[in-house]
């Protein structure tokens, strides 16, 4: 596949994604899953501002990714390529192994303080609903490509297997965000299999001890498989974001971009927060992040 078919595919998939966010939050109104209320308003203009500028960095991170996995299919490079006469077995095994590396990236940045800085941005959002998908800093998107290529380059994934998982993977992002309502029995058979419709909401949860579980991007068993999940049902009664962020100041584009450079990074849910060590200290108050924030944005005016 050529640059500038690749280039022009991943444009096309924007356009789907845009298209597609529409219809879904059109769903939203009629069968939400929480009443709007002022941060379903105030959030929309800095949520698809961070949308938009992941798009145009996605572009080219997308263009840059898909040669390196159609070069490395031509080589037959990668423990795939050792099932060339198996392309529907190696192709599963594929997008299995890419949803692994996520899930892995994602504990990573929960965990490690320098990169939760940059996650931090997509959860401090007040009201989780569909355009929170793609609501995060550009480092992140750099985060998340990384660990895609790293992936790709151990098992060599097609290029077909490599399209299908990240068509699902963002119609996945959308649904599992979506402010929509779901029936219970629908919400637990699906959660066997998937994060959505409510299972990725616990994720976005201001307890730590929920925050950190659910990690899951496109499948939901690698969290079954190492201890980090949480039951779907709980994700109906989820207080979104992170204490101390909620400021509209801090919640604009300015603010949420600057997020991960003001001194201390966000994170402790007003708690000291051992489970992110060096993120935050056990002293820092929600006064000092806001000041903090607003700080980093001004000088960047």
């Amino acid at each position: 596949m050529s640059t500038s078919a690749s280039f022009s595919s991943s444009v096309t998939a924007i356009a789907v994604i845009l298209a597609t966010m529409g219809v879904v939050a059109a769903i939203e109104i009629v069968i939400p899953l929480h009443a709007r209320g002022r941060w379903h308003r105030d959030h929309l203009a800095p949520n698809l501002a961070l949308t938009l500028l992941t798009f145009g960095t996605n572009v080219f991170l997308n263009v840059a990714l898909l040669a390196l996995v159609v070069f490395l299919e031509t080589k037959r490079f990668g423990l795939l390529g050792l099932l060339s006469d198996a392309p529907l077995a190696a192709a599963f095994l594929g997008i299995a192994a890419l949803d692994l590396a996520f899930y892995a990236a994602h504990v990573s940045w929960h965990s490690i303080p320098a990169l939760w800085r940059f996650h931090a941005v997509h959860h401090s959002d007040p009201a989780v609903d569909v355009t929170t998908t793609i609501r995060q800093h550009p480092v992140e998107s750099l985060m998340r490509y990384a660990a895609m290529a790293a992936m790709v380059v151990v098992v060599g994934p097609s290029a077909a297997a490599f399209a299908v998982y990240r068509v699902a993977s963002a119609v996945n992002g959308l649904l599992e965000h979506a402010n929509i309502r779901a029936p219970r029995w629908l919400d637990r058979l699906l959660s066997l299999v998937t994060s959505w419709p409510h299972m990725h909401k616990v994720h976005h949860s201001r307890r730590p001890a929920q925050t950190d579980t659910n990690f899951g991007n496109l499948f939901s068993v690698w969290d079954r498989l190492f201890g980090t999940f949480t039951p779907s049902w709980q994700g109906t009664q989820i207080h979104y974001g992170l204490d101390g962020l909620d400021v509209p100041r801090v919640q604009s584009t300015r603010g949420l971009l600057a997020l991960p450079f003001r001194g201390l990074a966000p994170g402790d849910h007003g708690e000291p927060h051992s489970a992110r060590p060096g993120v935050v200290g056990a002293t820092a108050s929600p006064d000092v992040l806001i000041k903090s924030v607003v700080s980093v944005s001004d000088n960047c005016s």
